[in-house]
């Protein structure tokens, strides 16, 4: 309870991070639906196209719970996207046809990480020729950054992180998630359909360890994330420090 309670309260204090974070969980919970919606229309299944969820509108999406948990913990869920395998074209298996719409959540995310990072970097470089800041080596500045530089820094940050974040999370192998749908459909169908009878509660239980041990998730997402940050950022950061050199 005191994390919640000091999580509102650096809100309070700080009115312009709720705004960001608000921002970042309706455009990242609904790019992730929207492209759940956009693949399964592709593959020949337009129940969520019918259901007004091929769209990138926050209240077609959101879901109340999964929002508030967002906000606290910085991982949270939006309404499932309804898929219906029996619709997908004869082109390949239903099980096959789950896994890329699943697939695509995640990928949606990762994608809008690659955006953050390059427009964070941005930030930098529009600080650096307005001389609001200075490169002092390394990745290492001096000066000030504009309020509205600050801002944007912020951010794109916080849209990186959240995104990497929502990726991960989602591609653990755990039902209801999308990594047990992309993983389970590895499995033989006696197996995969046998989990399936129990995805209510071990989505209950889940649940319980996000909002209770978030720690344990944390730490997880954290040692994972590791490389994902490297492909990501190392690339982004040597292409912009080799523009910085040449801008001085």
């Amino acid at each position: 309870m005191t994390s919640i309670v000091d999580r509102f309260s650096s809100f309070l204090q700080n009115p312009t991070d709720l705004i960001i974070l608000i921002f970042v969980l309706c455009l990242s919970l609904s790019f992730h639906e929207f492209s759940h919606a956009w693949v399964a229309n592709r593959l020949g299944d337009d129940t969520a196209t019918l259901q007004g969820r091929l769209t990138l509108n926050p209240l077609k999406h959101l879901d109340p719970v999964g929002s508030i948990v967002f906000l606290i913990a910085g991982i949270g869920w939006a309404r499932p996207v309804p898929v219906n395998p029996a619709r997908f074209s004869r082109e390949g298996t239903m099980k096959s046809g789950m896994m890329k719409v699943s697939l695509a959540g995640p990928l949606s995310n990762l994608l809008l990480a690659v955006i953050a990072s390059f427009l964070f970097f941005v930030v930098y470089t529009i600080a650096i020729l307005t001389g609001s800041i200075t490169l002092a080596g390394p990745l290492t500045f001096t000066g000030t950054m504009s309020p509205v530089l600050v801002f944007c820094k912020n951010l794109t940050g916080s849209l990186y992180t959240a995104n990497i974040g929502l990726a991960l999370f989602n591609l653990l192998p755990v039902p209801p998630l999308d990594g047990f749908k992309i993983f389970g459909s590895m499995l033989p169908n006696s197996i995969y359909y046998k989990i399936l009878q129990y995805e209510r509660y071990i989505g209950l239980v889940f649940l319980f360890l996000i909002m209770f041990g978030q720690g344990a998730i944390g730490t997880i997402l954290n040692t994972i994330r590791v490389p994902f940050d490297y492909v990501i950022n190392t690339p982004m950061q040597f292409l912009f420090s080799q523009l910085w050199k040449l801008i001085g």
